[in-house]
């Protein structure tokens, strides 16, 4: 684990009363490393590409997790049997978007030494970032809602365990991060591929069992302008873009990449650049299998049957086995979501730990830290199933990440200003091209996000 005082990451350490100094392009010097407990504690070191590949891959699985957690099963189940494969076209579209920004997120923190949340504070004025800061936290609380009361639900469909205990449940979570980064960050990761695994493994079976029209499949990944004349289609497909997209696994990404102990030159730079790139782009591939086969099920089971106002994970958990007629569907269909939500919070608490350390630069004891920070997630979550149960978690999860998608903007915008800054970027400055791309995705999430809050305004005053 690298020393912070060798680090050269890191401002040297000062005398009492010397003000550190801010490099070129910053407000503020660099304080402390990200995640200063595994910072630069993998060696990436090997005789041949693959190795190096093999050295590299990991933190784009932990970002991929974020991409198919139990927000996106709400919202692909109710695209799916409501819309049948229509909205395939918006998955792999904000599947597109996610490879694109996640680059760039894992650009910044290996150029800059800085994750996403420390270059917010160290560029804009104080209560700026103290507002970036709260918003981060808004869009953790909106996610782990979707973490927490998916991984309750699956507790409550496999061992009919009461969804406030479920919860309740969840909380060990931040024993297993702590325990699995006091044995090395590389154990944390082979755990997360492990459940991705076991996701994907389900998938595949119900994707055999429920035979979906392939002609119909490969239609579906094509847009059509139905998805933005129909308010109730354009609602669901930004509520994926929400749950596909997330703020959060920006900051993430831009943090854990740092534990790659690569060289710091340009060259090892541009190789770990171009490593980082290579990883999130095949771990978000995963993502982009499981969110269409989540949808392609949904279709092919009850939009094909009828039952098109099936949204709920206990309703689709209750329904598989009866209409595809095979013995074990709703089982492996509950088990999936119980890894998918497991390994959600997982990443969840170190997000939430990134967060709170890089805008407030709050140093605490590290089973202090993760407890608050998971708190700010369960209690609310504790607090939705102890009012609701499980009639309005189908609606709740989808509005989760309609909030996960209007939170978007406040971290894509800074993220492409910076990495389209040479000042701070230097000869890794985003391209005319890449900029272009990126202000783009940019701009139709926030426009995507400025309907929905006038529709939303519009149904209020209804």
């Amino acid at each position: 684990m690298a020393n912070a005082n060798t680090d050269p990451r890191v401002t040297p350490s000062l005398e009492p009363g010397a003000t550190p100094t801010a490099e070129p392009g910053w407000r503020r010097a660099r304080l402390a490393p990200s995640l200063a407990e595994v910072h630069r504690s993998v060696d990436v070191h090997g005789a041949t590409w693959f190795r190096k590949l093999l050295a590299f891959a990991g933190p784009g699985y932990l970002v991929a997790v974020g991409y198919m957690d139990p927000g996106n099963w709400a919202t692909d189940l109710a695209g799916g049997s409501r819309f049948g494969y229509a909205l395939l076209s918006v998955i792999l579209l904000s599947n597109l978007m996610a490879v694109l920004l996640q680059g760039l997120a894992s650009k910044l923190g290996i150029v800059t030494g800085r994750d996403l949340a420390q270059a917010c504070r160290d560029h804009y004025s104080p209560p700026v970032a103290f507002a970036l800061w709260v918003l981060c936290e808004i869009a953790i609380a909106a996610c782990d809602l979707a973490e927490v009361i998916g991984t309750a639900i699956a507790l409550n469909l496999l061992f009919d365990i009461p969804l406030p205990w479920g919860i309740a449940i969840t909380a060990v979570d931040v024993l297993i991060v702590l325990y699995l980064q006091n044995k090395g960050f590389r154990l944390l990761e082979a755990l997360v591929i492990a459940l991705i695994a076991v996701v994907g493994g389900c998938f595949l079976f119900e994707l055999f069992i429920s035979r979906p029209d392939m002609g119909a499949v490969a239609r579906g990944f094509v847009p059509t302008t139905q998805i933005f004349t129909n308010p109730e289609m354009l609602y669901i497909a930004i509520g994926i873009l929400g749950a596909t997209v997330m703020p959060h696994n920006l900051y993430l990404h831009s943090s854990i990449v740092q534990t790659r102990k690569y060289e710091e030159t340009a060259e090892g730079k541009r190789e770990a650049v171009r490593f980082a790139f290579i990883d999130s782009t095949i771990a978000l591939s995963f993502a982009l299998f499981i969110n269409a086969a989540i949808l392609i099920v949904a279709a092919a089971t009850f939009h094909t049957t009828g039952n098109t106002e099936v949204a709920e994970i206990q309703d689709a958990y209750k329904l598989l086995t009866p209409l595809l007629g095979v013995g074990g569907a709703s089982a492996v269909f509950a088990i999936a979501l119980l890894a998918s939500g497991q390994n959600s919070t997982l990443t969840g608490t170190l997000a939430g730990q990134i967060v709170m350390e890089g805008f407030l630069n709050l140093r605490l004891r590290p089973w202090l830290r993760r407890l608050i920070t998971r708190a700010i997630a369960i209690v609310p979550a504790a607090v939705v199933a102890v009012l609701y149960g499980e009639s309005g978690t189908a609606t709740l999860l989808i509005f989760s990440q309609v909030i996960l998608s209007l939170q978007l903007s406040f971290a894509v915008f800074p993220l492409v200003r910076f990495t389209s800054d040479r000042e701070k970027m230097g000869e890794f400055v985003n391209s005319f091209g890449l900029r272009i791309a990126a202000y783009l995705v940019a701009g139709v999430i926030a426009a995507l996000n400025f309907w929905l809050l006038v529709q939303t305004v519009r149904g209020w005053m209804a």
